[in-house]
């Protein structure tokens, strides 16, 4: 694998931390002190194996030498860069990205001054986006600036009549003006509770408006994972009792039916069955499936229920939804947001496999915003039947997967997040305008 050309900084500025002499060092590693002055100034290529000589002299993991603690802020600058192409586009020098590094080297305050002011703008962007989506589909604000629209327009029109019309009963003004106090204190009402609201969206103790958001909320802060009932039988209830995340009746609800299904995918397909079939195959869910004897949707339930980092498997998404497109569940991957209201992107191959019921389905996609983020995509639809006279129930799944090789050629599939804040202006699939342009 290929050595940054910082690493020779590192080696110096851990030499320097330890105290350690250049001499001593070279010694160890069993080089001249000639030649680490060389490395440590990145006058040299340094080798796998000289790295790892070098590391082991300091007690140190070679990681830290070969990556240090600067991977994260280089992907904050291209982030950067990303972000600014559109400004660039107009005029103007173009940022040399062949020079990240030295220019991190060189000046490291800078750098990271530039990356946190990225973060920070990265994040208001996602706050704007998601006010933005609840904005256009929560219903408690649609009916509220309804309410509003209707008093306003009733004022208007009643204002309108007394200031036009010159002679006008006395009986019939003091109804018009009685009116007018009627929709004004109706329109005071409403703009407080709409203004009470959106406060509570911010003070609330848990910041959620449905219940599947409560359910989310408790799953991510437990891992999505719970070792209780890997271990056995356990009383459901216990695991429900007392969170403060399920607030609601309704989503301590959803929160045991979600419990029972992974309990018994669970029985279905336990830890020490699945982790060294993960380790020998990989986290292709047909594969797995066929090696296992078990239905693919139980294998993608599966992999989204397992330990974090178990076998080395990154880390993935899973989005269900039923036969009317309504996400049922999600759970997010970095890179790959999911709405939180309405539906997601048309062009995902979620709702391709509802048109294609038990028809497995694999895609690269590409998603859309300022870095290039590519996943690996699996889908697939089950059908229910609840009867010969009952309706024929169907549920959809994606499990979503950081992309961690190039996609072949022309297989890749362009996709957003939904149309309200998917930048991509020329998709054949939109519904409605974007509030983002693309940069």
């Amino acid at each position: 694998m290929p050595r940054s050309p910082l690493t020779g900084t590192r080696i110096r500025e851990r030499r320097t931390l330890l105290t350690m002499k250049q001499a001593d060092l070279a010694r160890a590693a069993g080089i001249s002190a000639a030649y680490l002055n060389l490395i440590e100034h990145n006058r040299r290529r340094v080798s796998d194996a000289l790295v790892e000589r070098i590391a082991r002299a300091m007690g140190v993991e070679t990681v830290m030498l070969s990556e240090g603690a600067d991977s994260a802020l280089f992907d904050g600058l291209r982030e950067a860069v990303a972000a600014g192409e559109s400004e660039v586009a107009g005029g103007g020098p173009t940022p040399d990205l062949e020079r990240i590094e030295e220019f991190v080297g060189r000046f490291p305050g800078w750098a990271g001054l530039l990356a946190r002011r990225q973060a920070r703008l990265s994040r208001l962007e996602r706050v704007l986006e998601d006010y933005a989506d609840r904005m256009a589909q929560d219903p408690f604000l649609a009916t509220s600036l309804h309410e509003v629209l209707s008093a306003v327009t009733s004022l208007r029109s009643t204002a309108a009549i007394l200031v036009e019309a010159e002679d006008i009963e006395p009986e019939w003004r003091t109804r018009f003006l009685s009116t007018i106090q009627e929709e004004s204190l109706r329109l005071s009402a409403t703009a407080e509770a709409l203004v009470g609201y959106l406060d509570g969206m911010n003070e609330a103790e848990t910041g959620l408006s449905s219940p599947q958001e409560e359910l989310e909320a408790w799953l991510e802060a437990r891992a999505w994972h719970f070792p209780e009932i890997e271990a056995g039988p356990c009383a459901l209830s216990e695991l429900i009792e007392g969170v403060p995340e399920l607030a609601s009746a309704a989503a301590r609800s959803l929160a045991r039916a979600h419990l029972e299904r992974i309990a018994t995918d669970a029985r279905a397909l336990p830890l020490d069955v699945i982790a060294p079939a993960l380790s020998e195959i990989g986290t292709d869910p047909g594969q797995l499936a066929q090696a296992l004897g078990a239905p693919i949707s139980t294998v993608m339930r599966r992999l989204a229920a397992l330990p974090p980092g178990l076998a080395g498997m990154s880390e993935l998404g899973l989005v269900i939804c039923d036969g009317s497109g309504t996400m049922t569940f999600r759970r997010a991957v970095p890179g790959f947001a999911l709405p939180r209201f309405g539906a997601g992107c048309p062009l995902w191959p979620l709702y391709e496999a509802l048109a294609q019921p038990m028809q497995p389905i694999r895609a690269h996609v590409d998603i859309a915003g300022r870095m290039p983020m590519r996943f690996l995509t699996y889908a697939l639809c089950e059908t229910r039947v609840t009867g010969f006279d009952g309706p024929v129930l169907r549920e959809a799944m994606m499990l979503i997967l950081p992309e961690e090789t190039a996609p072949p050629s022309g297989s890749l599939r362009r996709v957003g997040t939904s149309c309200r804040i998917c930048p991509r202006a020329d998709c054949a699939g939109r519904r409605e305008p974007a509030i983002v342009a693309e940069g």
